[in-house]
């Protein structure tokens, strides 16, 4: 059932809506984690009651554009397969399990059989009871074996804190079967006098793919005996590994298998997976191996009220005068605050370390004026503390200590949260399949849960709001990766060739591309070839030839300056945009000015501080055509994918006022360029066809650079990626295309597969891009369509009638293509034309099309990744996972699982002009 709760004709996109309720999205099991009691019936107000309660008062009530209601579901039951040992079924009886769900029962019996699955059901479905007990029944079998240890598991969490959380339950489930099952984490925080014990005698290892690629793999000999027994290989919540970093753990998998090949191993792999698209084809990919499907949820699940919820504008003016809306940050704070007011348990997600920190500080601030002792039970959760700090964090929100988090997307994965009431979600993680996950958080003892998603001023998230049917009527997305990218491959043949001689027979594991790749790691002196078999031939560690992150090198270490104190960590590549000198850095609610950076040490030395200004850095984009793999026309003009190379580099950063975003200043930074060779989809335009669009040399770069900007913020809806993964740059005048262009590039080297999804989709991509414009109420453009927080050129120019226009035309093109309708120019005429016109044109300031070179800054909206960041993008403490998971990048091998790079802009003035 869906409701509309802005009055007819408010908004234009309030049409009449026919939505279908999700069904196979945020089920609420009745059986994770029974050893917890569920709250008593009645115990607690019914979501609806307590959205009713938040959207109290006559400004409040118009912010919810939408609520979806999903209406409780049965479960079906089935019994466990026979070959289970009925020790084990005893002990989740213990557990307070009688019966399994059908699904966790047919994933039990793949399992037993040999087979490979992956079990993709929503959050909360008992997944882990679906790998755990013929896991537990298979090392309770290979207890009895002469050495006690005849079989043994290997878990891999894309966090710490999820596998810590595994651990726990693993140890509490298990517990009545003795010491049959020794589980352990074995990750960069576990002490080394354990380390020893556990590659001896653990049975059940929990760890991360970073530690698996740098410690465990590079000292297979240590783990002989380990691998030798290796029974499963458990991977848990697998749909984050996508992009680079699923395709770098996808290698590291099968450097895996082939290491347990020569100890006579050959081991099961067992999934799960958040609701997906072809979740068979992912984990195949994956693993590279055949996997079995188990897709059909059985579990409960309680209601769930699910509100999209819209910030109000305010009386506020942006860049060139744009309306400005109520900051998701400032939003979401007031509603922690107030759920926390009301007793209810809930965690706020949010994509930056620097807006987990902001809602934390600006709840605990108005709860202290209601009752000082509320202030206590709310808290920031986020990637860069110590591992200390993050074990307590874990501990009270356990316990009951803590009533509300405010969290970056650690939280999101599986980590085993119950009885919490409501989850806010500040602002659109990226995918689907991230929303859902997040969603799901609340209600996980089986009771009724709210969900709100508050929009952040941009363009996909208004879209988003408005058009809820995108949301609620569509499959969650697909996961994407790429083990075949020779980015990603090379230094795994090179790891793997460090670990045992890489013979031919092992180039089938590691795909087709290895031929090719060979020679060049020879010419590079990387491998020699001896007789029948290629050798490292270095005396650095081949495995650190590569982050698998994607995050570009040594973490930063944060460093007070006057104790000599390690605050946390920053990862490499965003560390020219988080902690230049002069940037805000923000840790626990602390403020700290950046006195200098040193990128060689890899040290940023800051002092507390209270400034009244937070900082935005700024930067500048160049991109060059390496190689066109694919072009197709749009009626005169071109849809092309290829390769190209970026140069990046952050020249300055902007000081703004916390309350208004006034700005008071620009200082100069002198830091180095950074060179990006990616992958790219890009369109061109002809002379006739800015005639049609009227677009005159004037508004050319404003038409290009707002079409540009709205592209970037709409691909996430239509490929699996955030907005930080990918960059973009629109010149007048390219020097290669020579004709009017617009780039949209992967923010990660060799590409991570998002443009060549933008390619494949680009009618529908643009085609929501144009409707997201026009549908804007604004009159020039504001940030919920055209404007970007973090444009490298201070949004100028910008021209929102002229990119409405301009994608109307090109877009004609694609149907007269798709008509079979000729072409009216050549490409040679088309180049002439647009070459003239774009050497005229007032593009904006450092333009390299006035010059005719590309060497020259260019209007861009950057990839807020590590390694070209977008420009104006913030970070406190450097980008972490949305898609993928979320944690500081390790300071020694595997000491911190965490997320593919860029995955969390910090959006520093975006989310803290309104703060309080």
């Amino acid at each position: 059932m869906a409701f509309n709760h802005l009055p007819a004709g408010v908004h234009d996109a309030l049409v009449p809506l026919s939505v279908t309720p999700v069904t196979d999205s945020v089920p609420m099991a009745k059986n994770h984690r029974p050893d917890r009691p569920p709250a008593e019936p009645g115990s607690r107000p019914e979501p609806g009651t307590v959205l009713d309660r938040l959207a109290a008062g006559p400004s409040r009530a118009t912010r919810i554009t939408h609520t979806e209601h999903l209406p409780p579901r049965a479960g079906r039951h089935a019994v466990w397969p026979d070959r289970i040992r009925p020790e084990v079924v005893a002990a989740v009886r213990t557990a307070g399990i009688e019966h399994p769900w059908a699904h966790q029962a047919r994933a039990a019996e793949h399992a037993l059989d040999g087979d490979s699955v992956v079990v993709a059901t929503g959050t909360a479905s008992g997944k882990s009871l679906a790998y755990l007990v013929p896991v537990l029944s298979t090392l309770l079998d290979g207890s009895e074996a002469p050495n006690g240890r005849g079989a043994t598991a290997l878990y891999l969490a894309p966090t710490k804190a999820l596998a810590a959380d595994q651990c726990r339950s693993v140890k509490e489930l298990s517990q009545p079967l003795g010491t049959s099952v020794r589980a352990a984490v074995y990750d960069g925080d576990t002490p080394f006098e354990e380390r020893e014990w556990i590659r001896q005698y653990g049975t059940y290892v929990l760890t991360n793919p970073d530690m698996l690629h740098r410690g465990i793999l590079p000292s297979h000999p240590r783990w002989s005996s380990f691998l030798k027994a290796l029974k499963y290989v458990v991977i848990d919540e697998c749909h984050t590994y996508r992009g680079v970093f699923g395709s770098h753990v996808a290698q590291v998998l099968r450097r895996l298998r082939r290491l347990c090949a020569r100890y006579g191993a050959s081991p099961v792999f067992l999934l799960a997976s958040a609701t997906a698209a072809e979740p068979s084809v992912a984990a195949r990919r994956l693993t590279g191996l055949p996997v079995v499907e188990v897709a059909d949820d059985a579990s409960p699940r309680g209601e769930l009220v699910f509100a999209l919820w819209e910030p109000p504008l305010t009386e506020m003016e942006g860049e060139k005068g744009a309306p400005v809306r109520r900051t998701a940050t400032a939003e979401a704070a007031d509603l922690l605050t107030d759920l926390t007011v009301q007793g209810m348990r809930s965690i706020t997600f949010v994509r930056s370390r620097r807006g987990a920190e902001l809602i934390s500080v600006i709840a605990q601030e108005r709860l202290a004026e209601i009752d000082r002792s509320l202030s206590r039970r709310v808290a920031a959760y986020r990637g860069g503390y110590l591992p200390e700090e993050r074990r307590a964090l874990e501990r009270a929100l356990h316990s009951g200590e803590l009533l509300g988090l405010a969290a970056t997307n650690a939280l999101e994965l599986g980590l085993d949260v119950s009885g919490l009431d409501a989850v806010v979600i500040a602002g659109y993680p990226g995918t689907r399949a991230s929303l859902w996950q997040q969603a799901g958080r609340a209600g996980r003892a089986g009771q009724g849960a709210l969900a709100v998603l508050v929009a952040r001023d941009d363009p996909l998230d208004t879209f988003l709001v408005h058009h809820p049917e995108a949301l609620f009527d569509q499959p969650v997305e697909s996961t994407v990766l790429d083990p075949d990218n020779p980015y990603v491959l090379a230094p795994h043949l090179c790891a793997a060739a460090a670990e045992l001689p890489l013979t031919e027979d092992d180039l089938s594991l590691f795909g087709p591309a290895c031929e090719e790749l060979l020679p060049q790691l020879e010419a590079a002196r990387l491998l020699r070839r001896r007789t029948r078999a290629w050798h490292w031939t270095r005396r650095e560690r081949a495995a650190d030839l590569t982050d698998i992150r994607g995050e570009g090198g040594r973490p930063v270490q944060v460093v007070e300056a006057g104790t000599g104190r390690l605050l946390g960590t920053v990862d490499a590549g965003a560390a020219h945009t988080t902690v230049h000198e002069g940037a805000v850095h923000l840790h626990q609610g602390r403020t700290y000015l950046v006195r200098s950076l040193d990128l060689e040490d890899s040290v940023a030395l800051v002092e507390q501080a209270t400034p009244s200004y937070s900082t935005v850095a700024r930067d500048t984009t160049a991109i060059s055509v390496l190689e066109t793999d694919t072009e197709v026309p749009w009626g005169d003009g071109r849809l092309c994918y290829g390769s190209v190379e970026v140069t990046n580099q952050v020249v300055s950063f902007l000081r703004r006022r916390l309350i208004t975003g006034e700005v008071l200043g620009e200082t100069k930074l002198d830091l180095p360029p950074r060179t990006l060779r990616t992958r790219a989809v890009w369109w061109t335009v002809t002379e006739d066809q800015l005639d049609a669009a009227r677009i005159n040399p004037e508004i050319l770069g404003g038409a290009l650079h707002a079409a540009e900007h709205a592209s970037i913020g709409m691909l996430p809806l239509f490929a699996t990626c955030d907005r930080w993964d990918i960059g973009g740059v629109s010149v007048p005048l390219h020097p290669d295309t020579l004709l009017p262009t617009v780039f949209v590039y992967d923010g990660h080297p060799g590409g991570a597969g998002f443009a060549e999804r933008a390619f494949h989709t680009a009618r529908d991509w643009l085609t929501a891009t144009r409707e997201a414009i026009a549908s804007c109420e604004c009159d020039a453009g504001c940030p919920s369509c055209i404007q970007s927080p973090k444009c490298g050129n201070g949004n100028e120019p910008l021209h929102k009638r002229g990119a409405v226009r301009l994608l109307t035309v090109l877009l004609r093109g694609v149907v007269e293509a798709e008509a079979g309708a000729p072409a009216s120019r050549g490409a040679g005429a088309g180049s002439a034309a647009g070459a003239g016109r774009g050497a005229g044109s007032a593009a904006g300031p450092g333009h390299p099309g006035e010059a005719g070179s590309g060497a020259g800054p260019t209007l861009e909206t950057g990839p807020e990744t590590g390694l070209t960041t977008e420009a104006g993008h913030l970070t406190e403490a450097g980008p972490e996972a949305a898609h993928p998971a979320e944690a500081s990048h390790p300071a020694e091998p595997g000491a911190e699982a965490g997320s593919p790079p860029g995955a969390e802009p910090e959006t520093g003035t975006a989310d803290g002009t309104e703060a309080r």
